[in-house]
């Protein structure tokens, strides 16, 4: 008789490397440092810190109302919410996106989830790049998946086409980008999206079976200083866009989002994948929104964080943290910054900085020792509160260093 009552796939899931990091720092350090009851000021996760959005709440009441008996009855993928994401689409990204090809999913999460087992099959292989969202790994494992990571160009916070090339095999089905990237903020350049494609058209052929590309794109509309973005899914056919609103409209605990498919990828196969995406999305757990926020959506989809305030922060936090003697970049989009670490364990750090009222997650959480992660989604107030802290800390790091 066994002796544990947990499946072999919960314990694999719980002992991938950035997951276990991940638990082990919010367990031990986060929620730990609250319990205590010290007054941390909170840079840690993308939660908001200020009342919702300017007509969050009022798009939320108006489609609560029903207007038929089906108001709240079982939800696939709403047609109308379907129309309103391809519309924006095509307006944000030129192409003629079809609302078939609009999957409306459970938030970001379930877009890649339901997206990666439509396409992959057990022990297909899955390359995705580090630092990366630390959910890759175990949602990978928990669909049957074989994680294969390679690193970004360490001075570019840029993918790294040729990592990329040296890890293809015949077992490889997808590659996971993130752009704009968490936690680096970085962009991938059109240059680089159009050598991709091509790499990734010759890898298939060489296969002899399809490499599909699955383009991350939470942060898509939270781009700094004015920057041209440009999707993969533009550059080659065969790709998925994942989008969640919980991050452009920072409430993450409201859960929608989609998979697009490009019209550029053959008919023939959209209409599959159409099939296969309701297939996986109502046995996995129905992956499907909630009415209310479908209903809500028309309205929801006009909404954005205020990205001149947020650029503010950006400016100011970077200012600020060079001045200190930080070594940390600006980034291009999202509301992350990723300094490097004053300690080579960054873990040590991120404890340090936690004594001294800040919270941070550190860059082991994201395998890539020696930087630690700040989020900007903390107000203005929690930043002057926050920066003596900083301060502190590097001055602390300086001593330890002798």
């Amino acid at each position: 008789m066994a002796a544990s009552p947990v499946s072999q796939r919960a314990r694999d899931i719980g002992a991938a490397g950035a997951y276990k990091l991940v638990i082990d720092f919010f367990v031990n350090t986060y929620l730990e440092s609250l319990r205590s009851g010290a007054d941390i000021v909170d840079f840690t996760f993308g939660n908001p810190h200020e009342m919702p959005l300017p007509g969050v709440v009022d798009a939320l009441q108006r489609w609560s109302v029903p207007q038929d008996k089906d108001w709240f009855a079982y939800k696939l993928s709403e047609p109308k919410a379907q129309q309103v994401v391809a519309s924006s689409l095509q307006a944000y990204l030129g192409l003629p996106f079809e609302p078939d090809d609009i999957a409306m999913t459970t938030g970001g999460f379930a877009a890649l989830t339901c997206a990666l087992k439509a396409i992959a099959d057990s022990g297909d292989e899955v390359i995705f790049s580090l630092p990366p969202w630390f959910n890759y790994e175990p949602m990978l494992i928990e669909a049957g998946l074989t994680p294969v990571k390679v690193r970004v160009d360490a001075d570019t916070f840029d993918i790294d086409l040729d990592a990329i090339a040296a890890a293809i095999t015949e077992r490889t089905r997808v590659l996971i980008v993130n752009t704009p990237a968490n936690p680096t903020g970085r962009i991938i350049p059109p240059a680089t999206l159009e050598r991709l494609a091509a790499l990734l058209d010759e890898a298939s052929s060489r296969n002899g079976r399809r490499i599909y590309l699955l383009s991350d794109e939470p942060y898509n509309r939270l781009i700094f200083d004015g920057r041209e973005y440009r999707s993969p899914i533009e550059f080659y056919p065969y790709s998925f866009l994942a989008y969640s609103y919980g991050k452009t409209l920072l409430m993450p605990g409201q859960r929608i989002g989609y998979i697009a498919m490009p019209p550029t990828m053959p008919l023939s196969d959209r209409q599959q994948l159409r099939d296969a995406f309701v297939t996986i999305q109502s046995q996995a757990g129905y992956h499907f929104p909630n009415a209310l926020l479908q209903h809500a959506i028309e309205d929801l989809e006009a909404l954005c964080l205020d990205m001149d305030h947020l650029t503010r922060k950006r400016d100011h936090m970077v200012g600020a943290l060079r001045e200190m003697g930080y070594d940390v970049h600006q980034p291009e989009a999202t509301f992350y910054l990723f300094p490097k670490s004053p300690l080579p364990d960054d873990r040590a750090f991120a404890d340090l900085l936690f004594e001294e009222g800040v919270g941070v997650l550190p860059g082991a959480v994201f395998e890539t020792p020696g930087y630690f992660r700040i989020c900007l989604t903390a107000s203005d107030d929690m930043i002057e509160r926050g920066l003596p802290g900083f301060r502190r800390a590097i001055e602390r790091a300086r001593v330890a260093a002798g």
